[in-house]
């Protein structure tokens, strides 16, 4: 297996041979849940595309352990960039969403608070949704191996999602009834990517009608309708093949 992955808030002063100490929850869930012990492999990354790699050098008590460095690793960021504008699932559908987004490979999710959607993000609640969402592509990105950790925005309206469509490279909305499929469509070398995922009830006509305006064509994945929560994933893994990104 790969060497489990935490996350360190600051590795400016990560370089070979240096000695670094991670503590506090993370520390803690290392020593106490994950139980490392000396000599063994492990990574430390900011989530920012910075990862310092080592072995555990010592084990303090319960929640700290100091790792020897032996490589830092700084990873570019990827191109094209792709962000997954996600509509409001039902329940707990869109921590999942976020879950297996971050796992397959997306760089940005914008939570979009749409027109169908039933789910709604209001005061405390909306702070609490995102915040679970923020939680969980953190820790899907380090059960993955990711050094560089997927961005979860603000959840937008429809008028900022147009806005993004249009400042885009290559803009799409994922629709049944799209004419052309996803897998064929031109895509650019570099620059950003963005996808729109609609809600269970579909995207209303007049949200299709503004993003149309904004350049974001409709297309189709395949002859399946995936549920909401699935859609970003599976078009986010056909986008990193065809990208050559998954090579």
């Amino acid at each position: 297996m790969t060497a489990p992955v935490f996350v360190a808030d600051d590795l400016t002063a990560a370089a070979p041979g240096a000695v670094l100490t991670l503590d506090g929850p993370e520390g803690r869930h290392a020593v106490s849940v994950r139980r490392l012990r000396v000599g063994e492999e492990v990574v430390l990354t900011d989530g920012a595309g910075r990862g310092a790699y080592g072995t555990v050098a010592a084990v303090e008590g319960k929640d700290r352990l100091d790792v020897a460095v032996a490589e830092v690793r700084d990873e570019a960021a990827p191109a094209p960039r792709i962000t997954v504008v996600q509509a409001l699932p039902k329940g707990d559908r869109g921590e999942l969403a976020v879950e297996t987004m971050t796992e397959t490979g997306v760089d940005a999710v914008v939570p979009w608070q749409a027109a169908r959607c039933i789910t709604q993000w209001r005061g405390d609640r909306g702070a609490k949704s995102l915040a679970k969402w923020r939680a969980t592509a953190r820790e899907a990105g380090k059960q993955s191996r990711r050094l560089r950790f997927p961005e979860v925005a603000d959840a937008a309206t429809t008028a900022q999602v147009a806005r993004m469509l249009a400042e885009a490279d290559f803009a799409a909305v994922l629709h049944e009834e799209g004419a052309e499929p996803l897998a064929t469509a031109p895509l650019p070398a570099g620059g950003r990517i963005v996808l729109v995922v609609g809600p269970e009830g579909g995207v209303a006509p007049d949200e299709l009608a503004a993003f149309a305006a904004a350049g974001a064509r409709p297309y189709r994945l395949g002859r399946s309708v995936l549920r909401t929560s699935t859609a970003g994933t599976a078009a986010t893994a056909l986008l990193l093949g065809r990208t050559g990104r998954w090579s």
